[in-house]
């Protein structure tokens, strides 16, 4: 069931690095560096990349499959194709909602981050007890980040209201190759720094002493959530998708593209680290306190730093934009809102849930939901439990239950394309992927 009068993207370029967009994130950054690092290098590098073939493209071709097939949001697409399944576009459109909720705080705290470091603020100071001890104050500031966080949920909302075209299209169109502009220059100059060398090969190099079974889940994991896959995102990009895009090297070159950005990433940080003999961390204390350090230790530290966190609000926005297109788009459709109606719901519902996260680090801390803050709790349920079972369901659905037919009319583009390894696919999706994502839930759920 076809709409006539919905807006497609221009070409296959748009939708490569619009589905990009999406997958490229934050994570790329700080998690995936480290991760690496931590578990082998080189030889996590080469794990992860086999589980990308088998996992994130399979469930990725899945997924574009259902959207350009259906040409609807994630709820309407699955509901297209049997009712019983709506379940799981919900699933998607919820787990969106919810992780914008703590991601557009974190994304304020880049924005923040940035203009400390134009500013000259961060030279400041030189210790990384101090830059903690800033960063504390920081986030349990009851405006400052909620601040921040607006001035990033607005810029968001500017794209979405301009459209699919105007916006979501033209912003990727700038923003990938700003990414990756801005990502090569950091990495040519982490390399040249004194010492860099060994960072690259902390790095790279690989390790297989360090490689375990909990290594192969942990690449597992993070190939099926670097690639922002049960969460919706692609089924509603891929419902703009032209009747001419090849699904299957449209995905190839975005899981190309995410790693290509995750690598990159960790030739930025890792050179730098050892540069000036520290120990690599993770997370926030690696982005805003760590590197701030070794930046103010650099010539031209504001430069430099300045720039690092453009690349960190560059890589957030794209993902900021995906996920709130995901929930926009179905407001718009399965509500019959206007699109700007939408925009302005999904915005307005979403600052009030970010705001909430935000002040759950420091005025409402003592408020816990089984322990946890509503920032750290929006943050487990999501990543815990709402994307592996889309992925786990994506999969039984399109290898199960979508009629044979429908899959291969989209993936060979109605019989112009050929389509050779459909048995290895149909049997990755039916058995592989929903072995795997089992695996990886019960992992998080710490059963292993």
């Amino acid at each position: 069931m076809k709409q006539s009068q919905r807006v497609t993207l221009g070409g296959k370029l748009s939708a490569v690095l619009v589905a990009a967009g999406s997958s490229v994130g934050l994570g790329n950054i700080w998690r995936f560096p480290y991760v690496a690092g931590d578990n082998g290098g080189g030889a996590f590098l080469a794990i992860y990349m086999l589980c990308v073939l088998i996992l994130g493209l399979p469930l990725m071709i899945a997924e574009f499959s259902v959207g350009r097939a259906t040409h609807r949001n994630a709820v309407g697409a699955y509901r297209t194709l049997d009712r019983k399944w709506s379940f799981l576009g919900y699933n998607g459109v919820l787990a969106a909602f919810l992780i914008l909720g703590f991601y557009f705080v974190v994304s304020g705290w880049t924005a923040e981050y940035m203009v400390h470091s134009v500013t000259g603020e961060l030279t400041r100071y030189t210790t990384a007890v101090e830059y903690t001890a800033m960063f504390d104050r920081f986030i349990r500031n009851p405006w400052r980040p909620i601040l921040y966080t607006s001035l990033f949920i607005a810029a968001t909302h500017f794209v979405i209201a301009m459209g699919v075209q105007k916006g979501i299209e033209r912003s990727a169109k700038v923003l990938m190759p700003m990414l990756f502009i801005i990502l090569i220059a950091l990495a040519i100059h982490s390399l040249l720094m004194p010492g860099g060398t060994e960072g690259l090969k902390f790095f790279l190099q690989p390790d297989f002493s360090k490689v375990t079974a909990a290594t192969v889940l942990t690449a597992l994991g993070q190939a099926f959530f670097s690639l922002s896959l049960g969460i919706g995102t692609m089924v509603t990009y891929a419902s703009y998708f032209k009747a001419e895009t090849d699904l299957r090297h449209t995905a190839f070159h975005v899981t190309i593209l995410d790693t290509t950005v995750a690598v990159l990433a960790g030739i930025v940080i890792f050179p730098a680290v050892f540069s000036v003999g520290i120990e690599p961390s993770s997370g926030p204390s690696l982005v805003f306190i760590t590197l701030p350090g070794i930046f103010n230790s650099m010539p031209l530290s504001m430069v430099w730093s300045s720039i690092f966190f453009l690349l960190l609000v560059v890589a957030a926005l794209t993902s900021t934009i995906s996920l709130h297109e995901v929930i926009t788009v179905y407001l718009h459709e399965e509500w019959h809102m206007s699109r700007r109606g939408a925009a302005w719901t999904t915005t307005g519902g979403t600052m009030a849930l970010a705001a909430l996260a935000s002040l759950s680090l420091g005025l409402f801390d003592s408020w816990r939901i089984c322990g946890l803050n509503l920032f750290d709790s929006l943050d487990y349920l999501t990543a815990n439990i709402l994307l592996p079972a889309g992925g786990f369901f994506t999969s039984i659905f399109v290898g199960w239950r979508m009629e044979r037919k429908a899959l291969q009319a989209q993936i060979t583009n109605d019989g112009k394309l050929p389509f050779r390894i459909e048995r290895l696919f149909r049997f990755l999706l039916r058995y592989v992927c929903p072995a795997i994502l089992l695996l990886v839930f019960l992992d998080n759920m710490g059963i292993f």
